[in-house]
């Protein structure tokens, strides 16, 4: 698959890994639908010039993500949206028994699992839809669909059964959503990303943060959104990327 003069809507757009996925598929020539639930979407899309358009939509949202795949639609001029990548999530913590020897919050459990797991699966099957209705290319393909899980999918740690959870469940869908799509000509693929700069690790002190860099066997540092990006395009343009979660972390296993 092309990824110039191609349409694609990424999720979680307005900062991190979305938007370093916007920012390089737009400077690869594609036009890109960046959704958020942020404000600072139309900000972000007005710097990536007109290739870009903005839509606050929530990934929970059935409604307001169909609207997304219309913008989407209407911005391929009736090319058809070639695909999606899929950043929108949040991270939990959460022990199951706290110190004062409460229980963990279910409401809050729930909520990790409905944006992070049910919010995919909304935003995979309406992408799916989408892209079922498109001419195939010359190669027969007609879309990629591109999730983000997380390496706590594998190596949760303590207080990261929610995340992990959500994370794992983004994982195993990959390979059965990518062998029912494929007889509409749809690939699936995940990416697992290890610890990043982005706003999620905000919240992190520098002293943890810097031991979290040290752990990661090489590069020992954190990893970079424009490298998720990097390989957000490769997955793309490479139409053997299919049905597999890839592991971006630089070989750092939790404990």
């Amino acid at each position: 698959m092309q990824v110039k003069e191609s349409t694609f809507l990424i999720t979680g757009a307005a900062s991190g890994l979305g938007a370093a996925t916007a920012e390089r598929l737009v400077a690869a020539g594609a036009k890109v639908v960046l959704c958020d639930v942020s404000d600072s979407i139309s900000r972000h899309a007005a710097q990536l010039g007109e290739r870009a358009k903005a839509c606050m939509a929530d990934i929970t949202s059935s409604e307001q993500m169909q609207l997304a795949f219309d913008v989407a639609a209407k911005l391929s001029e009736e090319k058809g949206v070639a695909g999606v990548i899929h950043c929108a999530g949040v991270i939990s913590v959460a022990k199951l028994v706290d110190r004062e020897g409460n229980p963990a919050d279910l409401d809050a459990y729930a909520k990790t699992i409905n944006i992070n797991l049910v919010g995919t699966f909304n935003v995979m099957r309406l992408a799916a839809a989408t892209m079922a209705k498109n001419t195939p290319n010359k190669d027969g393909e007609r879309g990629v669909i591109i999730n983000t899980a997380s390496i706590a999918a594998f190596d949760g740690q303590v207080g990261q059964c929610a995340y992990s959870a959500s994370k794992a469940g983004v994982v195993g869908m990959s390979l059965p959503a990518a062998r029912e799509l494929s007889r509409h000509a749809i690939r699936v693929m995940a990416i697992a990303p290890g610890v990043f700069e982005t706003p999620m690790m905000g919240d992190i002190p520098d002293e943890a943060a810097q031991a979290l860099a040290a752990s990661v066997p090489f590069p020992k540092r954190l990893g970079k959104a424009e490298e998720f990006a990097q390989l957000a395009e490769h997955i793309i343009v490479n139409s053997m990327l299919n049905g597999e979660v890839i592991r971006l972390d630089g070989g750092i296993r939790m404990q």
